[in-house]
């Protein structure tokens, strides 16, 4: 798919056909989010994927939204704060930058192989964390719903005009 087609058909998909995804393409897209780029090449990311009934209940109570509790399959996506890179001049950890353009090219690829996905963000980290035994060093960032969209029509994406959110410097010669 073009580029330009693939981003403005991917979007936050709450409605999924009741069908686990499968193994192939589940790893097609954490491998998307491997490759992704990350500051000094740090990677400080680690990617659990959940499709056990009973681990996406347990994901449920940590998120507990109706249209969340039909989803078969979804990856949490956790930071590493300690492997992360931090910028010398001021301590800015960039680790919650690289989860975010790991996510995005996570739902990129989850797009083009004709998946949807949501970033859910609105969560209870706590009880995620305890759910999935995570060590203290991960912290869960996003969960991906993940799964075949239940409509194949693409909603109209509403967005700021580029004249709202670019400002242009004078060239000099």
């Amino acid at each position: 798919m073009e580029f330009t087609n693939l981003i403005r058909s991917r979007y936050s998909v709450r409605s999924y056909e009741n069908l686990p995804v499968q193994k192939e393409e589940l790893l097609k897209v954490l491998e998307a989010g491997r490759m992704a780029p990350s500051a000094v090449n740090y990677q400080p990311w680690h990617f659990v994927a959940i499709s056990d009934p009973a681990q996406m209940a347990q994901v449920y109570e940590a998120y507990p939204r109706s249209w969340f509790k039909e989803v078969k399959n979804c990856i949490v996506v956790c930071g590493d704060h300690r492997a992360g890179w931090k910028r010398q001049i001021d301590g800015k950890d960039h680790t919650d930058i690289d989860v975010a353009i790991a996510v995005d090219h996570m739902t990129l690829q989850a797009t083009e192989i004709g998946l949807g996905t949501c970033w859910i963000c609105n969560f209870n980290p706590m009880l995620l964390t305890k759910t999935l035994h995570l060590p203290d060093n991960l912290e869960p960032i996003v969960i991906i719903a993940i799964g075949y969209p239940a409509s194949k029509e693409i909603p109209a994406k509403k967005r700021k005009s580029i004249e709202e959110i670019v400002s242009w410097e004078k060239y000099r010669n």
